[in-house]
């Protein structure tokens, strides 16, 4: 029989590598706005990011066993994953810049309900009258946190977000379609490369960057990078360890962590009425995915 002692520290083996993924992803996102809170801008943050993210990203294979090369048409795909990757960068941040973290977040991370809509609508997956009122309340939950205060949004903010939400269930599809037997480090690997290049260049094409204007934000944007690409990293080792579908799982707490974090370092925090909302959402993310 296992010691209590022994089954937690099992519990933490197994799902420490997600709970640091939504921490990792939660601290980004505060970061995010930090860095523009320091006088930088989207485009500057994203191509910063994106270089940062390949540097790592080679760190990540070099240190792992040797992986299976990609085939053509999982490398194009990759690349192409790349410039989606690249939307969601972009119109994330942009969300960030435009409207509070918790709410941009909380927008954004409708995207599990979509792409489990979307699935089932390509017959990817079934959804079932319990996920479809999972997915609805959870709806409702997202209209009361948005729709408390409407003369506090921005709608331009909400479009980013989201189009940033399209390209994350664009992603997820795709990947699940064509790229499930790829090893996940070369195909962060080759869209990292794609990203950074769209970035990069458009950043030279139109002369392009805006330093942070204190000090400090450069040390965000170096956070920034090394943050989102630990999230990555640690998010492929959840997912060997305990799957796909407990990972994601454990990633429904990177709203409420980014939620926490606004209020500790951005002073942004929930009306009573969107504060309710926000947790209908979060209940029913998990309610959405505990349904399988």
């Amino acid at each position: 029989m296992n010691s209590p002692s022994s089954t937690i520290g099992r519990k933490l083996f197994d799902y420490g590598p997600g709970l640091t993924a939504a921490v990792a992803f939660a601290g980004a996102d505060v970061l995010t706005k930090l860095g523009l809170m320091a006088g930088s801008d989207v485009i500057t943050l994203a191509t910063t990011r994106s270089i940062l993210g390949i540097g790592l990203t080679a760190l990540w294979i070099a240190l792992g066993p040797t992986p299976q090369p990609l085939t053509r048409d999982e490398r194009r795909t990759a690349y192409g994953m790349g410039v989606l990757y690249a939307g969601i960068i972009f119109f994330i941040f942009k969300a960030i810049e435009l409207l509070t973290v918790p709410m941009a977040i909380l927008v954004y991370f409708s995207y599990p309900l979509v792409t489990g809509m979307v699935g089932a609508a390509l017959g990817l997956d079934k959804l079932g009258w319990r996920g479809l009122l999972a997915a609805v309340t959870a709806f409702c939950g997202l209209a009361l946190m948005i729709g408390a205060s409407p003369s506090d949004l921005s709608i331009a903010g909400l479009l980013c977000t989201m189009v940033a939400m399209a390209c994350r269930v664009a992603v997820l599809i795709v990947s699940r379609q064509r790229l499930m037997k790829a090893d996940a480090r070369l195909s962060t690997w080759y869209s990292a490369i794609a990203t950074a290049v769209l970035f990069c260049g458009g950043s030279l094409a139109t002369l392009h960057f805006v330093p942070p204007v204190v000090t400090i934000g450069w040390l965000w944007i170096v956070l920034l990078g090394v943050t989102t690409t630990t999230g990555v990293a640690v998010i492929f080792i959840s997912t060997t360890r305990i799957g796909p579908f407990r990972t994601a799982l454990t990633m429904n707490l990177e709203p409420l962590l980014a939620t926490l974090l606004s209020a500790a370092f951005l002073g942004e925090v929930f009306s009573p009425v969107q504060a309710l909302g926000a947790a209908i959402m979060i209940a029913s993310l998990f309610a959405f995915q505990l349904r399988r």
